[in-house]
């Protein structure tokens, strides 16, 4: 009896354990989260002009092939704020969010590929770098990259203390690359390049939107209207 008493307490005790280690329940700050993924939806005036900059940023690191140049493209690009805003209002059931969300992508979409396309009729690659043929076939490792990077994205962005996951999360998913490259295809009339590239970028965005949407209903976001 003793020693069936010693192991249930120390089978609770280890799960007590676990769930003050790996609950994301604690430290959550439901309206902050809310009002800032909303916030970040938008692409108007400098946000417009910051995904420009970061696309030519973005374009240059794939002509040259460099990585660091990439990295730094999407440290700065606000390309993650419609698409966590996605997975926030279908997880809310906020038809508004949901549609100025889409809106905003299509206009980020936009402006990307024709930022990227200008580039590279610009500056024609003369050869095709690793960087840019290894978006134009996407894996399955791909989208667990993208899954779980929404899961961090969103975690982080829950919190009431801020981290610089978000940045991160970008690097980690890719985003910016397969735009350039779709619009590298563009320029250079190569479809393979473009569907392949943008089917990455897509990818990426559902994952991330759907792993959003799956820590919203387990953190029991209020249905929308709040």
């Amino acid at each position: 009896m003793d020693h069936n008493a010693n192991s249930r307490y120390l089978i609770v005790a280890i799960r007590r354990f676990l769930r003050s280690v790996l609950s994301i329940n604690d430290g959550t700050d439901i309206p902050a989260t809310i009002e800032g993924i909303k916030r970040d939806i938008g692409f108007r005036g400098p946000t417009a002009w910051i995904l420009i900059f970061s696309i030519f940023i973005a374009s240059i690191g794939l002509n040259i092939n460099s990585t660091a140049v990439i990295i730094g493209a999407m440290l700065i690009s606000p390309l993650m704020g419609p698409i966590l805003g996605i997975g926030l209002s279908i997880g809310t059931n906020d038809f508004e969010t949901l549609v100025r969300s889409l809106k905003n992508l299509g206009i980020a979409v936009s402006i990307a590929l024709f930022t990227s396309t200008l580039y590279f009729i610009i500056t024609p690659l003369t050869i095709e770098q690793s960087e840019l043929l290894a978006r134009t076939k996407p894996t399955i490792l791909d989208v667990m990259v993208a899954l779980f990077g929404g899961f961090a994205g969103i975690l982080a962005g829950s919190r009431k203390e801020k981290t610089n996951v978000i940045p991160g999360v970008a690097i980690a998913t890719a985003l910016m690359p397969p735009l350039c490259t779709a619009g590298y295809g563009l320029a250079t009339l190569k479809l393979s390049y473009f569907f392949g590239a943008f089917y990455l970028f897509f990818i990426n965005s559902v994952f991330i939107s759907l792993a959003t949407f799956l820590v919203v209903r387990y953190l029991k976001f209020p249905w929308f209207p709040f």
